[in-house]
């Protein structure tokens, strides 16, 4: 049962074994969750900077600076610049360590506080239907996930470097720790 937690199905004759250890499939899904939620941080930048263009939604710093008054609209008018500059510093600098996959674990965490803030902020401001209709809370979800999926790789590492007759051991107790409700 513990298989189907982790892998979300069991079928007969599937290996669960090279799910449960990070092959194929949690491998995919960690480097999607990376690569879409670093893609989502650099595009936001790139439109703050009007790279995007005519397709952007802010166009120009300004404008971003504009939404990021709305969004922190219990914030004192003084501290706006300070904010849009270091939201655009923070998914710049984790949109790039996701994708090139460094420090996942610590980027990972800082990218789920980060949209949960925001999201926080925006329920405040706007009410709670337009953080979930942007999925922002869901992202943030998303980052937490995989940082939760770095530990299990790490602790997973640990045992492959360990006594092979401790991993079963080993591995019961990983599932006891991650196993969900």
């Amino acid at each position: 049962m513990k298989d189907a937690i982790l892998t979300g199905f069991q079928h007969e004759g599937f290996d669960t074994t090279k799910i449960r250890h990070g092959l194929p499939l949690e491998r995919c899904g960690v480097l999607y969750a990376r690569i879409a939620l670093g893609a989502a941080f650099l595009s936001a930048v790139a439109d703050r900077f009007g790279l995007w263009g005519k397709y952007g939604g802010w166009g120009n710093f300004s404008n971003f600076e504009q939404y990021t008054a709305q969004v922190n609209s219990f914030m004192p008018a003084f501290i706006i610049p300070f904010l849009a500059w270091a939201a655009t510093a923070a998914e710049l600098s984790l949109g790039i360590a996701l994708i090139v996959g460094i420090w996942t674990y610590w980027v990972a965490r800082g990218a789920a506080a980060l949209l949960f803030l925001f999201g926080t902020a925006m329920a405040i401001s706007f009410g709670i239907k337009s953080p979930l209709d942007y999925s922002v809370f869901s992202a943030s979800a998303a980052a937490f996930l995989l940082s939760i999926c770095q530990t299990k790789r790490d602790q997973m590492r640990k045992m492959d470097a360990g006594d092979a007759n401790d991993k079963s051991r080993q591995m019961e107790d990983l599932d006891d720790q991650i196993s969900l409700p």
